[in-house]
């Protein structure tokens, strides 16, 4: 069987607004989204310099002064941060500006109305890709960034040293704070406790009151 091709019917004048609006459609897509993808990175740069410049502003700067699973915690999330913050950063460059390569000319130096718009078209929808993986990627780095500054500021700190003194009214463990007059104040569990040490028989440094024999 041969099959022949015939003409169509006649476009009407609605056919033919029809497609001079999907022609401008078509022709402003790619700016549309460069314009947007702008707009988001502006935005989100905004977001992330007023973020870190809240983190400066107070509260703990030394994460080597956290508890142990606290500190671990907090340079998981900062490593995260950093790689969400790079992927998410690339991605809406890409969706902003394109790759970053020169334009190849067309075989034959000729290239047609269709062949550029089927080509702004394909860009479009690479952009907008990039686009919606980099807004969220980045809103997941100002969410990691806000958790790393808020365990880093009301995390648990890491014990410092302790001292355990003992006189003859008993053995007293805590942190020394102030030593004075032959008197040395501790904060223990309890509170401050001040010993007296010209009555102190011994005075030695531990690594924890926990491991202290309790008083008899």
């Amino acid at each position: 069987m041969t099959w022949r091709a015939r003409p169509g019917p006649v476009g009407s004048p609605a056919d033919r607004l029809a497609a001079r609006h999907h022609r401008a459609l078509l022709h402003r897509e790619l700016p549309r989204v460069r314009e947007s993808a702008l707009a988001w990175r502006n935005g989100l740069a905004a977001l992330l310099t007023g973020l870190v410049g809240f983190g400066l502003l107070r509260g703990r700067s030394d994460i080597g002064s956290l508890a142990t699973p606290y500190a671990g915690g907090v340079g998981v999330m900062l490593l995260l941060a950093l790689l969400c913050g790079g992927a998410g950063g690339l991605s809406l460059l890409r969706a902003a500006h394109g790759r970053p390569a020169a334009p190849r000319p067309a075989p034959g130096g000729d290239v047609s109305v269709a062949d550029t718009t089927a080509a702004d078209h394909t860009e479009a929808l690479r952009a907008a890709q990039a686009l919606g993986r980099g807004v969220p990627l980045t809103l997941c780095c100002a969410a990691l960034l806000t958790a790393a500054v808020a365990v880093a500021w009301y995390g648990p700190p890491k014990d410092g040293p302790r001292v355990s003194v003992t006189t003859p009214d008993g053995t007293v463990c805590g942190e020394p704070l102030v030593t004075r007059g032959g008197r040395m104040t501790l904060r223990t569990d309890t509170g401050q406790v001040t010993a007296d040490l010209t009555r102190a028989t011994t005075v030695h440094a531990v690594m924890s009151c926990a491991a202290l024999p309790a008083d008899g």
